[in-house]
């Protein structure tokens, strides 16, 4: 059951009947009565089913103004299912709502007495208390549209609405309501108050304009407010209602977008009962969040502060809309401590000259029109009037005090923008109608249209020109609509900054244009800013510390993108920046330092003479050459003795001069390569092998030819002879030096930075180019050595007094077990020790030769010089066969 007034539809008008269902259903609402046709003779007539509602205040023009406002914030109902249901009985009168309509008034008032604004025309208002009921919003918006005031009053169904707009509601639910219901009728509803985006919509609420940006702006605001300060992990709270929820939703997909993490989010509304307070304030004592963005009413943050104060949740950082944030009754009441160092946006400044003195003068209201006058003059001045007052202690109301020292929220003009709100919407209302009567946008109104008449237009001629209409204010604002019906979104940030006495001063601290690019809109003044606690530092809000460079952000299981854990990057990866999420590679030629926040060239490593390594080998080479060259002064001082004339001299000092190439040979290994090292250190390496094991070779065979000559009949020495020898080393030697040019020419050795062995060391290495060519080299003194071995080898029963083989023996042998182990060391060994290894080899096989063949020489020659004779080296020993 409703205390529902019924009228009748009209079958002219089956829009009504379609814009009507659901508000039929879901609040009291008026309908229309159907009679018949609409012609002239029995034209049908409406009338009210139930009781008519009055308006609170009202005053009669030519042209009237609708207005909407909550004179009152809660309502009561007793429901006896036994008769009918009583009105409902509106409680705590809201006197901001008072000040809403005084605005409206001191508006119509102002352009009443314009000589250049609508001359010649008088605007008059009705004005009705929806008691904060979306219901009787409704209701009030349809007695406002059907001009219903009297049950027994018989109206045309034609007949235009009462009303050319309403003014009104200030909370966006009933605002929902009363646009949906009076949209398909084109009377337009401006907003001074309601903010919520999804008023934008014009499919759903063509008539709906407003002066107050919508919460689709604010809401971007704020999510761009706690990016700015480096909050990630919030708590949130919204009022339960259309203002709240599409808000926040605006918010929570804004701060996504941002990175931002939303702890909670929980909804409110002043009538929940207790069990969802205290649910509200469980979450906000388990959360880790420090900081919270309350988007609400300005009557939810009333019910939720005593609430907060009374559990002492202190040192939160408040992030507010515009709902609460300047209102002078949030700073002011008890427990608004809690609130200490809030910041949030607000409808930017604004004056309207005049209205102050105009509200102040309350006397006005007191007519016989203005119904509410006793209960707002109680209210106002705390007392009553004769017939209510109290025997014991009450103040009696003489009707005739004045406003001097009363400070209440009446009287308090700290919301002077929104109040700027009525004014405007107001003004807009009469600057469309004036521009309709003066015929100057008729032809873009609707073509082949006469001048409207200074009678009431038509509601959708007039709604076309209400959104086109543009004017400055008195104070010099620019006001227009666009093409959602909405105004510019400008705002003001302000902060809660504590006095010394405790009162808190609301400081405007920056501001926010949605009309700037993104990263401009929000700019800070040069003002200190409190942050809770009265705290100078910005608070800190975040469910993981940033990650330093040189680690990234791993998100943890089941839990926000906000939370995360701060990994090492990788070796050879990096972040240079403040919570990196990946880390990045560094180049080939870089490795990552021990931070890992920066690029650093590799360490390069190859074998140099600085270091112990290369300067040990660098004076075992030496040293052989040393030894060598004192070998081959001891041979040339002596070349004329029986031991070496009988050894070959001439292979002796070729053999000499080889080896002191090998020795030398192996520096070419030792230092950066280069193009040219490279080349030349193969090169000269297997090519003064082959000679030195050339001329062994050559040694060996003359070994054996000789005593094959002392043989009977023996005719081979004319066959190897010096001049053969000299040719066998020339032809040996020669091959070698075609492999290698073969090797030059094809796929010679490089220098190459080896970056696969070792992660963080290039190895400047020479590559071999032709693997073939390398071990072709190498293959062929393995040859040429297995051959002189077992030559050698052959030779090793010779007589002793002559017998050079078996040393030579000996040397191949060290020479092939040298080389033979070589092989796999080179292969296993890393970076610069693969050279070390080479040069070792190179150096061992030298000694080896050098010691085996030419030291027993020596030490006959200087220590034992009398078997240095060639008595004693043809010696009759005993044979051995071959």
């Amino acid at each position: 059951m409703s205390e529902q007034q019924h009228i009748q539809p009209c079958s002219t008008r089956s829009d009504m009947n379609q814009a009507l269902m659901w508000h039929v259903l879901a609040a009291p609402v008026f309908v229309l009565l159907s009679g018949g046709s609409l012609s002239r003779k029995d034209e049908p007539s409406c009338h009210l089913w139930g009781e008519p509602q009055t308006p609170t205040l009202q005053k009669d023009g030519n042209i009237m103004i609708g207005g909407v406002f909550s004179f009152h914030k809660n309502r009561e109902r007793e429901l006896l299912y036994s008769q009918a249901p009583q009105p409902l009985k509106c409680t705590d009168l809201n006197l901001r709502s008072f000040q809403y309509a005084q605005t409206m008034i001191f508006a119509i008032e102002e352009i009443n007495n314009s000589t250049s604004l609508l001359p010649n025309t008088t605007l008059g208002y009705k004005i009705y208390d929806t008691c904060g009921s979306v219901a009787t919003a409704v209701r009030a918006a349809m007695t406002l549209a059907n001009d219903q005031q009297s049950q027994a009053s018989d109206i045309l169904c034609t007949k235009s609405s009462t009303v050319q707009a309403i003014i009104g509601e200030a909370s966006s639910s009933p605002t929902v309501a009363i646009s949906a219901s009076i949209g398909p009728f084109n009377i337009p509803v401006v907003s001074h108050f309601s903010t919520c985006a999804c008023l934008s919509d014009k499919r759903k609420y063509p008539s709906f304009l407003r002066t107050i940006p919508s919460d689709y702006y604010q809401s971007r605001a704020l999510a761009q407010l706690v990016k700015y300060f480096g909050w990630t992990w919030v708590g949130a709270i919204r009022s339960d209602d259309d203002y709240g929820n599409n808000g926040m939703a605006t918010f929570i997909e804004t701060a996504q977008r941002l990175e931002i993490c939303i702890e909670y989010s929980e909804p409110f509304y002043r009538t929940y009962p207790k069990e969802d307070l205290l649910r509200i304030i469980d979450a906000i004592k388990r959360s880790t969040s420090r900081v919270i963005v309350g988007f609400l009413s300005y009557m939810d943050m009333d019910v939720l502060l005593q609430e907060m104060a009374h559990h002492n949740l202190t040192g939160y950082q408040w992030i507010g809309s515009e709902g609460w944030i300047t209102d002078p009754y949030i700073a002011t009441v008890k427990g608004h401590h809690v609130l200490n160092g809030a910041i949030g946006f607000t409808i930017a400044k604004a004056e309207v000259s005049g209205l102050r003195d105009f509200m102040l003068d309350v006397l006005s209201l007191n007519s016989s029109d203005n119904t509410i006058f006793q209960e707002f003059w109680e209210g106002l001045f705390e007392c009553k009037f004769p017939s209510d007052v109290d025997s014991v202690n009450g103040k009696v109301c003489k009707g005739t005090e004045n406003l001097s020292g009363i400070d209440n929220t009446y009287t308090d003009m700290s919301q002077i923008q929104i109040l700027n709100n009525v004014y405007k919407g107001v003004y807009a209302v009469a600057h469309a109608l004036h521009e309709l009567f003066t015929c100057k946008s008729d032809q873009e109104v609707a073509a082949n249209q006469t001048c409207a008449t200074k009678r009431q237009p038509e509601p959708w001629k007039f709604l076309q020109q209400l959104k086109k209409v543009r004017f400055k204010t008195k104070e010099g604002e620019e006001v227009f609509f666009d093409k959602n019906g909405d105004p510019a979104a400008k705002y003001d940030l302000v902060n809660w900054q504590q006095q010394p006495d405790g009162q808190i001063y609301i400081a405007t601290v920056g501001r926010y244009d949605a009309s700037l690019p993104t990263e401009k809109q929000l700019k800070l003044n040069n003002v200190s800013i409190v942050w809770a606690k009265n705290s100078e530092k910005v608070p800190v809000s975040v469910c993981s510390e940033s990650c330093p460079p040189g680690t990234r952000k791993a998100v943890q299981k089941g839990k926000p993108v906000c939370c995360y854990d701060c990994l090492l990057c990788a070796e050879g990866e990096i972040s240079n920046t403040t919570d990196s999420i990946t880390c990045m590679q560094c180049d080939p030629e870089y490795w990552s330092n021990k931070l890992k926040d920066k690029c650093i060239l590799k360490e390069t490593e190859y074998l140099s003479y600085a270091e112990i390594m290369g300067i040990i080998l660098t004076a075992v080479s030496l040293l052989g050459t040393g030894i060598t060259s004192a070998v081959t002064i001891i041979f040339f001082r002596y070349k004329n003795t029986p031991i070496i004339k009988a050894n070959n001299s001439e292979l002796s000092f070729l053999l000499l001069f080889s080896l002191t190439l090998c020795f030398l040979c192996s520096l070419t290994f030792i230092g950066r390569p280069s193009h040219w090292s490279c080349m030349l250190r193969h090169t000269a390496f297997g090519i003064t092998f082959v000679l030195c094991i050339s001329c062994v070779l050559g040694k060996t065979i003359v070994v054996l030819m000789a005593f094959r000559a002392t043989l009977p009949g023996s005719n081979v020495m004319k066959w190897f002879g010096p001049s053969q020898q000299r040719l066998s080393v020339l032809v040996f030697t020669l091959i070698q030096v075609l492999i290698c040019v073969l090797w030059l020419t094809l796929s010679p050795p490089f220098p190459n930075k080896n970056m696969k062995y070792y992660k963080d060391k290039i190895i400047l290495e020479c590559d071999v180019g032709s693997a073939v060519g390398f071990w072709a080299v190498l293959g062929y003194i393995g040859l040429l050595s297995a051959l002189c071995f077992v030559l050698a080898f052959l030779a090793r029963k010779l007589p002793d007094n002559f017998n050079e083989a078996k040393f030579i023996t000996f040397s191949m042998l060290i020479f092939t077990a040298v080389w033979i182990t070589f092989i796999p060391a080179y292969v296993s060994s890393p970076g610069k020790f693969t050279v070390a290894v080479e040069i070792f080899a190179i150096l061992a096989s030298s000694f080896g030769l050098l010691f085996c063949i030419f030291i027993p020489k020596c030490y006959i020659i200087l220590l034992k010089p009398e078997k240095n004779t060639k008595k004693f080296l043809m010696g009759k020993m005993p044979s051995k066969s071959l």
